[in-house]
């Protein structure tokens, strides 16, 4: 009997320990979704505020202060972080999807609005400025550009071809394909490749030195480009929209054209190479380093330093577990650039469009 006593004494312990324990998970659960609930809350808030703090600034035509989208680009990044932490802690709040093909889990549809407000800040944060010099044809100088260089590199026409629409991607991903803007986050980088000034010095000594080969290729664009470069003559040529990309290609990719080949058929996805070589502009010591190794989907990256660039390029930036990576393949970084999805396909839509003219 006293054992049976005994034995049934341990079960009822047993068993308030399993409900105490039980008890106390529930208890941490429910702690952890309404911590995250009032961080996603706050985050939110905050955007508002901000939004509306820049927008009634540029209305009444006050000072800004230095660097202006750097307040709202943290806002926004805090709201996707904070949404990605609540939907990890409550999975019921992933909604439907939304305009800007974010994934549903780092984003509440209900707020596309404010996404569209925080872009037309931006566009009006980073106009052009007095004095800068368009092109009536953006898009296509773009794709002509980098296809005479890549064929002055020794490209095949058919590889050339998708220089110029990498290019083109390029241009999406730094303005949103659009020429001449500055930049509400930086002082040093400007213009239609967003380029500081040592990097477009640097894109024009390369392309002296290849001028010759284009002039002789095409005639007709070397033309164009002796118009605009009297054009530019004493400005900034980051703000002539031609010299601009031209030196911006030269500059960080033309050296890479060469490896066209090699890369479409690692990466037969139009929208991959474009990451690629968006990478190239983000991360380039790196990225050069995975397309030499042989095996550049598997190539990990692991400094302290290159992850910082990659979160503040909106890759692994949002939300605790992504920012708590150490390292990354580039197969996985391809993967977490969702943000440039959106722009790459714009890229591909008017590529077609200028090839189909």
């Amino acid at each position: 009997m006293r054992a049976r006593r005994l034995a049934t004494a341990a079960i009822a312990a047993f068993a308030l320990i399993l409900t105490t324990f039980a008890a106390s998970q529930a208890q941490t659960s429910t702690t952890k979704q309404s911590d995250a609930l009032a961080a996603y809350d706050r985050a939110l808030g905050d955007f508002k505020s901000i939004l509306a703090e820049r927008r009634g600034q540029i209305e009444a035509k006050q000072p800004l202060p230095n660097l202006p989208g750097q307040a709202i680009y943290l806002a926004r990044v805090a709201v996707i972080s904070s949404y990605k932490d609540l939907t990890d802690a409550m999975p019921s709040r992933i909604g439907r999807p939304n305009k800007f093909e974010i994934p549903p889990a780092y984003f509440d549809a209900d707020i596309e609005p404010l996404i569209d407000e925080y872009g037309g800040l931006f566009d009006l944060m980073e106009a052009p400025p007095a004095g800068a010099q368009a092109s009536a044809t953006p898009f296509k100088d773009v794709v002509d550009l980098a296809v005479a260089i890549a064929r002055a590199k020794g490209l095949a026409p058919v590889h050339a071809e998708a220089a110029g629409r990498i290019s083109l991607g390029l241009f999406f991903a730094e303005t949103n394909g659009k020429q001449n803007v500055r930049n509400g986050r930086s002082n040093t980088y400007m213009g239609s490749l967003q380029t500081g000034p040592s990097e477009d010095r640097n894109g024009r000594r390369k392309w002296e030195a290849i001028k010759p080969e284009i002039a002789t290729a095409d005639p007709e664009l070397n033309a164009r480009d002796d118009k605009e470069e009297a054009r530019a003559r004493g400005a900034d040529h980051r703000f002539n929209h031609w010299t601009a990309v031209r030196d911006g290609l030269m500059n960080a990719h033309a050296d890479l054209f060469r490896e066209i080949p090699v890369i479409v058929k690692t990466l037969p996805d139009p929208i991959d190479q474009m990451k690629l070589f968006e990478l190239i502009q983000i991360v380039p010591t790196p990225t050069r380093s995975a397309l030499k190794s042989g095996n550049l989907l598997d190539y990990r990256v692991s400094n302290p330093t290159i992850m910082k660039h990659l979160r503040n390029n909106s890759i692994f930036a949002f939300g605790q577990a992504d920012r708590a990576r150490t390292s990354a393949s580039f197969r996985e970084i391809l993967a977490a650039m969702w943000l440039f999805n959106r722009k790459f396909e714009r890229a591909m839509a008017k590529y077609a469009e200028i090839r189909a003219r």
